[in-house]
């Protein structure tokens, strides 16, 4: 969003530079962070054991926060409720590469089926055939009822048959006269993002001199260059027999990078699928520059830096060059992307189901830091025991710390590094006195 809003006051250079006046700090601070971890040992004093459990404790809280709030963007209605629910469901049930990709395009398609409402009938049909039996049964059950309640009933009856044909017949002749009713309009139209049909196009004002001068058939050439490029990336890391580790640490942040959505949260679950599963960097470290990014200027998507200078070490490679792949693999896809989109937005988006497809796969999105927040906290505590990481919830402390990272972020909006700090500060607390 920072590199588009450049882009249309000034152009693409000041874009390109403020856009490296913004990653380049943090980026920097976390290529340092790799080089520092590297040359640690094994095993850590129990001090930075305990600072670190509370880092991880408090960063755990508060993606807890960046999941509910984006799930209160997100959810509009009762199937992107349902869709953010599922998706974090599934992710917690099951790992694999292509596994969130699928999951998140499964959820743009469900949007789509739904706001279209190309299963409502059949849904009706299911759900009447269920529901006939029952009344079947009901039918013949005898009904023994007086007389004098049988005809106050029947009489009854007959009043309300009254209304409602009255009523029946004064909204025909409303509709007859060009007022469609609401109802008729909830089953033809598919609904928006607020859950409402769709009536009318958006309106939207831009100023001429705030409009880019990029055409759709430019915007739609760069997204075709970009699925080029990503095909070709991806069929290279699938069918060579020998790939370096820095081409298919490459690979798997571009993929990263071209399939995130809904902010960098998300990004979490996917890095330690695509990294740590793949033996490159060891969960421990994962999740001291996790947990020490949250603190960082920037976007959290330089974690990738860190990544793939720590790829690029473990591997004998130049740490440098780990790190500068991580940057361009996990940056290119959206940069290069956003200049398509731009260019083919203004024709697209009225589509109602290019918004019904977005709007699903970004509750998809969603339910996957859900996903996240559940793996972090099954390998948040690290002790000299269990250096991989172990639950959160095998010392309560830790979860007191996460609640308290969770309560202070959400409900009282304390900034995300500050709830960093004092998780920091209550694991060297708990190290004083327990430990020590």
């Amino acid at each position: 969003m920072h590199y588009c809003i450049n882009l249309i006051h000034d152009g693409f250079p000041p874009a390109l530079l403020g856009f490296f006046f913004w990653s380049l700090p943090g980026a920097l601070g976390m290529y340092g962070l790799s080089i520092g971890i590297s040359n640690i040992g094994d095993s850590l004093p129990g001090p930075v054991y305990a600072l670190l459990s509370g880092l991880n404790a408090s960063t755990v809280g508060i993606i807890a926060v960046a999941a509910v709030q984006l799930s209160e963007k997100a959810i509009t209605d009762k199937i992107t409720h349902v869709i953010v629910f599922l998706g974090g469901a599934a992710g917690i049930l099951y790992n694999a590469l292509w596994y969130f990709p699928l999951l998140m395009f499964l959820a743009g398609v469900a949007t789509v089926i739904h706001d279209y409402r190309w299963l409502h009938g059949p849904v009706k049909v299911v759900v009447s055939v269920v529901k006939s039996p029952r009344r079947r049964r009901l039918a013949v059950e005898p009904e023994v009822e007086l007389s004098q309640a049988q005809s106050v009933n029947q009489h009854n009856q007959h009043n309300t048959a009254t209304a409602t044909a009255t009523s029946s017949d004064a909204a025909t002749q409303r509709n007859e006269a060009g007022t469609p009713s609401r109802d008729n309009d909830a089953e033809t139209l598919p609904v928006t993002e607020n859950g409402h049909p769709e009536t009318e196009s958006e309106p939207r004002i831009v100023p001429p001199e705030r409009s880019l001068n990029f055409s759709w058939t430019f915007g739609l050439g760069i997204i075709v260059f970009f699925l080029v490029t990503f095909v070709v990336i991806m069929v290279l890391r699938g069918v060579l027999p020998v790939k370096s580790l820095l081409f298919s640490f490459f690979a798997n942040m571009y993929l990263a990078g071209t399939i995130i959505f809904g902010g960098g949260p998300v990004v979490i679950p996917l890095l330690r699928e695509y990294v740590v599963a793949e033996g490159w960097v060891s969960p421990r470290d994962f999740l001291i520059g996790l947990a020490i990014q949250q603190s960082f200027p920037g976007p959290n998507f330089n974690f990738a830096v860190y990544l793939g200078a720590l790829t690029a070490i473990n591997g004998g490679y130049n740490s440098a060059a780990g790190a500068a792949l991580g940057f361009i693999g996990i940056f290119a896809p959206g940069l290069i992307t956003v200049h398509g989109t731009m260019g083919i937005w203004s024709a697209i988006r009225g589509l109602r189901w290019v918004k019904s497809l977005l709007r699903g796969v970004n509750a998809g999105a969603v339910g996957l830091i859900y996903t996240a927040v559940y793996r972090l906290w099954q390998i948040g505590y690290i002790d000299e025991n269990f250096q991989q990481g172990t639950s959160l919830a095998q010392e309560p402390w830790w979860v007191v710390v996460t609640a308290s990272s969770f309560v202070f972020g959400y409900s009282f909006g304390v900034n995300p590094p500050v709830a960093i700090i004092m998780g920091a500060v209550l694991g060297l607390i708990w190290y004083g006195v327990v430990k020590a």
